[in-house]
């Protein structure tokens, strides 16, 4: 089928969905012990997915193999996002991670739930994808221009290799973003309520890195983490369920590779908030790349 602008509403849940998004992940980045992090993350999505599961309806029987399948490629996406943060800058990673996602989705959406955008929409996909594409430029440029600064030419094979380490992440968590997408766009549809699917997913792929922290390490957890790091972690935990229930809702209002473009509009979020908080230059590039994602957003609404 033939793929018309998104409406309104959508829209605007999308972007809410993604300054949430960018926030939760700039929690995440800041916050040193990764692990403890996304520890921390889980546990807060549980606390928020519980009354989801209590308050909705069971979700019916034709989206449980998505949803099973949406928790695994969950902990993969998890996984690989702690690498990345780790190793790498949240203004670099989080657009590479985030723009890998909206052609592997236009794609996949084509093969699997028939959606066939307008050339409009492609071109707005595509323009979207190109202004990520500048945001991960942007970083790289900045971080020769930091090591140059820096004088860190002695620890540039170390550095090289650690900086590729998480590229190599970040591209990995941007497929998995991919495939969680259109896996999620297709069981939502099945599951008679958006909030119950929600809910059942972000209840049992949350209890996957909290227990796993808890069976690594739980007494230095336990003992290392003071109530504002508690905090920001539970915090970033119900938002990122907020978050993505927001892009669930979308998805059964509106066809999915526009969505995940729109979605992806969090890293010029994230690029803000990486200049004000991390202290990252912006500059030009990141002013072309937001001008070029702004373009690639009002092309997604054309009809």
């Amino acid at each position: 089928m033939h793929a018309a602008a998104l409406p309104l509403s959508v829209t605007l849940a999308v972007l809410a969905a993604a300054v949430t998004h960018a926030t939760w992940n700039a929690i995440a980045h800041g916050i040193k012990d990764q692990l403890l992090a996304f520890g921390l993350i889980g546990a807060g999505g549980m606390l928020v997915a519980i009354p989801l599961v209590i308050v909705s309806p069971f979700p019916l029987s034709g989206c449980w193999p998505y949803l099973v399948a949406s928790v695994v490629i969950h902990v993969f996406y998890n996984l690989l996002l702690m690498r990345s943060y780790r190793y790498g800058e949240f203004g670099q990673v989080y657009p590479l991670a985030r723009g890998t996602s909206p052609l592997v989705v236009t794609v996949l959406a084509a093969i699997f739930a028939a959606e066939r955008p307008s050339v409009a929409q492609v071109a707005g996909v595509l323009v979207v994808s190109c202004g990520l594409a500048v945001l991960v430029l942007a970083g790289r440029a900045g971080r020769r221009a930091a090591a140059t600064d820096g004088g860190a030419g002695g620890a540039g094979g170390s550095g090289r290799g650690v900086r590729r380490a998480a590229l190599i992440a970040a591209g990995g968590t941007g497929l998995t973003i991919a495939a969680y997408t259109v896996v999620d766009g297709l069981g939502v549809r099945l599951s008679g309520s958006s909030v119950a699917y929600i809910g059942w997913l972000m209840l049992l792929q949350s209890l996957c890195v909290p227990s796993w922290a808890l069976a690594r390490r739980r007494h230095e957890l336990v003992s290392a983490t003071s109530w504002r790091v508690l905090g920001s972690g539970l915090l970033a935990g119900g938002l990122s369920v907020l978050a993505y229930g927001l892009v669930l809702w979308a998805q059964t209002h509106g066809d999915l590779a526009p969505i995940a473009a729109l979605r992806e509009t969090s890293v010029i979020f994230g690029a803000v908030i990486g200049t004000l908080v991390f202290h990252e230059p912006f500059g030009r590039w990141r002013i072309a790349a937001t001008a070029l994602v702004v373009v690639g957003v009002l092309l997604l609404n054309v009809s």
